[in-house]
C-alpha cells in the first residue's frame, strides 16, 4: 500500500515540475524577438503602403448599348469566344427536348412527339371540330417575350 502511495506522490511531483518547466520556457520564448526571415529567391516584392495620396485610378469603361441581334448572339455564345458552335446553338433547345422526352431515355420516339403534338392541337381546338381556324392556329405559336416597360 505504501508503494502505491509513494508512486502516486512521485507522479504528481514529476507532473508539477514539468508544468513549471513548460511555463518558464513559454515566458522566455514570448519575450524573444521574432526571427527575421531571409527573402526567398523569386518571391514578389513587398507590397507598397496603403497611403495613395493624390493618386486616382483609370476611368471605368463605358457600357455600350447592344443591338437586339448582338444580345441574341451573346445568349448563344456560351464560351464567349466570338463564335457560335453547333453545340452552343443546340443547347437552347435542350429544355424543349426534355419536355417531349417523357420516359427520360434521351431518345425522342414518334409516339412521344405525337402525344405532345396531339395535346397541343387539343388545347388549341376550342370548338372541338378537329380543325383549327386561323384564330385557333395562332394559339399554337410559341409565346412571345413582351417588352418590359422601362417606367
Amino acid at each position: 500500500m505504501n508503494r502505491f502511495l509513494l508512486g502516486g506522490l512521485a507522479v504528481l511531483a514529476m507532473m508539477g515540475i514539468g508544468l513549471f518547466w513548460l511555463q518558464g520556457r513559454a515566458e522566455v520564448e514570448a519575450g524573444a524577438p521574432p526571427p527575421t526571415l531571409a527573402p526567398v529567391p523569386g518571391s514578389p516584392a513587398p507590397l507598397p503602403s496603403a497611403d495613395v495620396g493624390e493618386l486616382t485610378g483609370p476611368e471605368p469603361p463605358e457600357a455600350t448599348e447592344l443591338t437586339r441581334e448582338q444580345r441574341r448572339f451573346g445568349r448563344y455564345d456560351r464560351d464567349r469566344d466570338g463564335r457560335v458552335s453547333r453545340d452552343e446553338m443546340l443547347s437552347t433547345r435542350s429544355d424543349g427536348f426534355r419536355k417531349l422526352d417523357k420516359d427520360g431515355n434521351n431518345l425522342l420516339t414518334f409516339e412521344e412527339w405525337a402525344v405532345a403534338t396531339s395535346e397541343k392541337f387539343g388545347e388549341a381546338d376550342r370548338d372541338r371540330d378537329s380543325f383549327l381556324t386561323p384564330a385557333e392556329f395562332r394559339r399554337t405559336a410559341p409565346p412571345r417575350n413582351k417588352a418590359k416597360c422601362a417606367c
